[in-house]
């Protein structure tokens, strides 16, 4: 069974150290995600419609918005240490103006990035900071979280040429109609996804709906309707105390059970697990709260 080691989330986004032995279902974030073998088995994420390699050697990188899975391809028993990293493009701006446009559909222009021996090392060095030090502070662990980010992203020639990655944005803004079904959306993550009815209110087919999202947003609006259901969970997971039974019903679970399949099948771990698991980081001293 899938399990989470340790969790850390604050204003950088997440770091999740994940024992996986089960696949995920295809889904998405709002963050930049890089995904790293951090021990056991190969594996492989299927992003883009296709397969890309999680080894020793080859890193997996997402773009916000885009869909993936994770394919747990590994041999029967066998379990995949993955270093999650489900990054906050605002964060990065704030470090560095080069990595402002992180949140571009196209930033990483590739599925995979190689891992040198110096970027192993570090990848080495930061697994083992938090599988062991459970006091690791705030500004230690962005410090070690940014030089692992410009480490990953180093072999990309064009990342720091903001000029050239402007060129490849689309050409159009999000339409006023999808934009209106985001909110809608928004406003009540509780209620299960009625495409026809959503459709209808911003004054569209279902079909002519469909396309208009999937062009603006690069997913379905079953798929956006979801992030928004996982992201309010783990936001109340973190900062409240609720039960999660309470929060499953919040969130228009009709059983706890159902919350926790849903859960587990996004992020492979239990909602009781992430709770128990993650480590909640302000920001360092003198510098204004962010909720994330």
């Amino acid at each position: 069974m899938s399990s989470a080691v340790k969790i850390f989330q604050g204003r950088f986004g997440r770091v999740a150290l994940l024992d996986m032995d089960a696949p995920l279902v295809g889904h998405a974030h709002h963050h930049c995600h890089i995904l790293i073998k951090a021990g056991g088995a190969d594996s492989a994420f299927r992003v883009r419609g296709e397969r890309a390699p999680l080894t020793d050697e080859s890193a997996v990188v997402v773009n916000a918005w885009e869909h993936h899975a994770y394919e747990h391809d590994a041999p029967p028993g066998q379990h995949t240490l993955i270093l999650a990293l489900y990054i906050e493009p605002n964060w990065l701006a704030e470090i560095q103006r080069s990595l402002a446009l992180s949140a571009h559909p196209r930033f990483f222009p590739n599925k995979c990035v190689h891992l040198s021996a110096a970027t192993r090392k570090l990848v080495e060095e930061f697994v083992l900071e938090l599988w062991w030090d459970d006091e690791v502070s705030p500004g230690r662990l962005e410090d070690l979280l940014f030089n692992l980010i410009i480490a990953v992203v180093e072999s990309y020639t064009g990342w720091r040429d903001l000029a050239s990655l402007l060129r490849t944005r689309p050409p159009v803004a999000m339409d006023s109609r999808v934009r209106q079904a985001i909110a809608l959306m928004r406003r009540d993550v509780a209620r299960e996804l009625d495409v026809d009815s959503v459709a209808a209110a911003t004054g569209l087919s279902r079909a002519h709906f469909f396309h208009l999202f999937q062009r603006d947003t690069q997913v379905t609006p079953l798929v956006y309707a979801n992030v928004l259901r996982f992201e309010a969970a783990v936001e109340r997971l973190t900062l409240s105390q609720e039960p999660v039974a309470e929060i499953s019903e919040h969130l228009g679970f009709s059983a706890p059970g159902h919350f926790s399949r849903f859960f587990r099948a996004h992020l492979g771990i239990t909602p009781t697990d992430y709770r128990r698991k993650v480590n909640l980081f302000e920001p360092p001293a003198g510098e204004a709260s962010e909720l994330v």
